[in-house]
């Protein structure tokens, strides 16, 4: 039947409308209110947590994301790493451990959400913050503020990964799990330092990155005039004084900090698992639904993606999956354990307001009730000092210091952020057996520029500008003409050579003969190196290596920060006084020999004459060695001790391990920690005067059954004899519960109804996969003292502490023991509150 065009119009009107409608609820899948994030319709308590996929391997993905589930998790965190998708204009590369679909999709499989920070500016201590190095290079550019060429480029990466996720139907407006998406990345203080500019900057990523059309809400870290609708957040170790811009966006917290990076020089950051719980617990208490921390596994700076610079290879950040894929006990599962008791309270958080009551000077209760009756609440302590006995509705309630009880309803305790119920493991790293050792050849490293590739200047060149950071290495290389009438060729008193860099390393060269190195720090990268250098009559060559150790990351228009020598270069102590060289012709040679000779890789390595016996004996700087060896039996990861080398690079079967400096010492002080009180990354640190990092993930997919060959380029003069293969393995399990301490299992089974008493909390104690239990070190029900590692009877001990974990736990890979008196005897002080404290040992 023929249709009217009234009624053809009207129709029209009609299927526009549906359309549009179907539009609105596909793209209002992931939406958000000021309590929370919605999706489909329910408002989520949402738990996240940040895992990279170039700090790890494709092959590691699966098994993190799982412990990353089973330890609580919905959602996985990732930036996205421009550089590494785009090393050159227009030539992509997303294979490997770039492979961001594959990534995805597995946590996708997995079940659980993606939170997609394209940035495309990360920070994350990576080599220029992500950007590729060729994009300082496009005319009249400049970074992260109102400049054309910039925002051009920034656009076109930023369409480039929206439009591959729609392709993949990745969104979760899609069907898929990606909920979230952020762009640029904590750039309210740089904001801050531009002004003007940087305003119109952030006006115009907000509204490029909405117009992108994801259906899935965007947000801006650390950036308080985040415009609309795009959710500004939080980053920090601590949250909970944080509000959103309006009062109709949530409260969110896109980096929660689990510890702190690791620098060359530095002390190694720890953050006490307490305390870290506590700041999560707070932050909640306050009304705040999204939580990700940064890291959940941290991983590795493979090959020359650490930034900085002197950021180490280990980018460990004491997350509860450690560098190696390992879970960091009690981190990991005293956070699993906050996470359950959070998803208990989650009727009641995501329905209304706290209603804040004062228990005490510092004691307080926030209290969340919902429409349908449930109830939440959480009782904290913030005197870092003492326990506080606090009375919250007709009930006593015991708070530790700096700590915060979780009450799901409103009367049972189910969970005290300084109460560790989890399992604490003592790691060991563990040398593998190599008979006779591993057989060294070595290659010497020329020491001048004079090369088929190398060019001559008038004057001092900047490094980056001219390697386009190709290579770590750039050579200047100078003659210095010494008459022999000089006056310190008959006293001995040598000219100083002084030499002022940009930074980060330095080693100088005179006649071929190394004189001597100066370095920087993270702090101070700039350096001086000025010392007597011998000298001869006639013509002399000064050869200066330079090195850099990361580009910046971080910092106001940090793509015009310089490094390399610019000078001044001078003599000091000739006839003539001082001697400007700066402004003398130089020759420069980019990179090394052994670089372009590729010797770090299979081909490149039997391209020379490799020196065995002796030359591998002698600490010798600027030399490559290689050998080969088998795979280490079992599935334990791999690392390689470099405890005997000074500084360099490791490959294994051409892959870059990354860059090793175990001669440079940590400085600062490292003691005994205190959870309670406020964290900072200077609170907690480890290996004060030790190596700040001595070992170097292998992972398992880069090695063959037999014949993996492993090479190294050794800048100081290390003794690479000294360099072993081990494994990382659990050394022993501890565990410190309270008879009575808050329980989560009590608490549902006595809400199934299934017991109508309390429960005695249980110790379990796992080794790792392919171990067993083979001992029993220690084990005291009563008042125990000490810590992990160094357990001590106290007054009050029960005699049979052993018998238990003899019967139960040894010859397992896992046993639990009911932490009650008759398990060990009967009570040895009736009238004390006990604790068991035990350590078993894992082989």
């Amino acid at each position: 039947m023929a249709m009217s065009l009234r009624h053809l119009i009207m129709w029209n009107v009609v299927l526009g409308v549906l359309f549009a409608s179907w539009v609105c609820s596909v793209s209002a899948s992931v939406s958000y209110d000021r309590k929370a994030i919605t999706i489909n319709g329910h408002r989520r308590i949402l738990i996240s947590g940040s895992i990279h996929y170039p700090r790890s391997t494709p092959e590691m993905w699966p098994d993190l994301i799982q412990k990353a589930k089973e330890g609580g998790l919905d959602v996985i965190q990732t930036y996205v790493f421009w550089n590494g998708h785009e090393p050159s204009p227009g030539k992509y590369y997303f294979e490997g451990n770039y492979d961001l679909v594959k990534f995805i999709k597995l946590v996708n499989q997995a079940g659980l959400y993606v939170h997609l920070r394209i940035g495309p500016y990360i920070c994350a201590e990576w080599n220029f913050g992500g950007f590729p190095v060729w994009l300082k290079y496009i005319p009249g550019i400049s970074f992260r503020t109102d400049n054309g060429p910039f925002k051009a480029q920034m656009q076109r990466f930023t369409q480039k990964i929206v439009n591959m996720m729609k392709s993949e139907r990745l969104f979760e407006s899609q069907g898929g799990p990606i909920i979230l998406s952020q762009i640029e990345n904590e750039y309210g203080p740089m904001e801050y330092e531009i002004g003007a500019p940087g305003k119109t900057y952030t006006q115009w990523a907000a509204k490029m990155a909405v117009g992108l059309g994801t259906g899935v809400p965007w947000v801006m870290c650390k950036q308080d005039d985040a415009p609309d609708p795009v959710i500004n957040t939080c980053n920090g170790f601590y949250c909970d004084y944080f509000s959103p811009n309006k009062a109709y966006k949530p409260k969110m917290w896109t980096e929660a900090w689990t510890g702190w990076y690791t620098e060359f020089g530095g002390a190694v950051p720890y953050r006490p698992a307490e305390d870290l719980a506590f700041s999560v617990a707070r932050f909640i208490q306050k009304g705040g639904s999204f939580v990700n921390y940064y890291m959940y596994h941290g991983g590795t700076n493979f090959g020359r993606t650490a930034g900085g610079p002197f950021i180490a290879t280990s980018y460990d950040y004491d997350a509860p999956i450690d560098e190696y894929g390992l879970l960091r006990q009690p981190k990991w599962g005293h956070l699993k354990d906050l996470h359950r008791a959070i998803k208990l309270c989650e009727p009641a958080l995501v329905s209304g307001d706290p209603t804040v009551m004062s228990l005490g000077n510092y004691q307080e209760a926030h209290v969340f009730k919902s429409k349908s009756g449930a109830c939440a609440a959480f009782l904290a302590n913030y005197n870092p000092r003492s326990f506080s006995k606090v009375a919250f509705q007709n009930l006593h309630y015991n708070l530790p210091p700096w700590s915060i009880s979780i009450l799901p309803d409103c009367k049972n305790t189910v969970y005290n952020t300084a109460r560790v119920g989890a399992q604490i493991s003592r790691m060991k790293m563990v040398p593998v057996p190599m008979h006779g050792g591993l057989p060294w050849q070595a290659y010497s490293e020329e020491t001048t520029s004079e090369s088929d590739s190398s060019f001559t200047m008038a004057g001092l060149l900047e490094q980056i500008n001219t390697t386009r950071d190709a290579s770590d290495y750039l050579w200047y290389t100078t003659d210095v003409k010494i008459n022999p009438s000089e006056g310190f060729l008959k006293t001995g008193n040598y000219p100083v050579l002084s030499v002022l860099s940009a930074g980060h390393a330095l080693h100088v060269f005179v006649n071929g003969q190394l004189a001597g190195n100066a370095y920087g720090s993270l702090e101070f990268p700039k350096l001086t190196f000025s010392q007597g250098v011998k000298l001869r009559a006639g013509i002399n060559t000064i050869s200066l290596l330079s090195i850099a150790v990361g580009l910046p990351n971080v910092g106001p228009h940090f793509e015009t920060w310089n490094t390399g020598i610019l000078g001044p270069v001078t003599l000091n102590g000739l006839n003539e006084g001082k001697r400007d060289l700066s402004w003398q012709k130089w020759s420069y040679k980019i990179g090394l020999k052994g670089e372009a000779l590729n010797l770090h890789s299979l081909s490149g390595a039997s391209s020379v004459e490799w020196a065995e016996g002796s030359l591998v004996a002698r600490r010798q700087p600027l030399t490559w060695y290689k050998t080969t060896f088998n795979a280490p039996a079992g599935n334990s990861p791999v690392a390689l001790d470099m405890g005997s080398m000074g500084k360099g690079q490791i490959w294994i079967n051409g892959q870059n391990v990354g860059r090793y400096w175990p001669a440079y010492k940590a400085s600062g002080s490292c003691g005994s920690c205190d959870y309670a009180g406020t964290y900072n990354e200077n609170k907690c640190r480890s290996n004060c005067g030790e190596a700040s990092q001595r070992w170097y993930h292998v992972p398992h997919s880069w090695l063959k059954p037999s014949g993996n060959l492993l090479v190294v380029f050794e800048e100081w003069g290390g003794d690479p004899n000294g360099i072993s293969l081990v494994r990382r393995e659990v050394d022993s399990v501890c565990a410190d519960i309270f008879e009575w301490q808050p329980n989560l299992m009590n608490y549902q089974m006595q809400a199934s109804g299934k017991v109508n008493k309390p429960l005695r909390p249980k110790v379990h104690l796992e080794c790792g996969p392919g171990q067993k239990i083979s001992s029993v070190k220690f084990a005291s029900f009563g008042t125990p003292e000490g810590t992990c590692g160094s357990y001590r009877q106290g007054s009050c001990h029960a005699f049979h502490s052993y018998d238990a974990f003899q019967r139960l736990c040894v010859g397992q890979n896992f046993c639990s023991v009911t932490v009650a008196p008759q398990m060990f005897g009967g009570d040895p002080c009736p009238s004390v509150m006990k604790k068991l404290s035990v350590e078993v040992i894992c082989s």
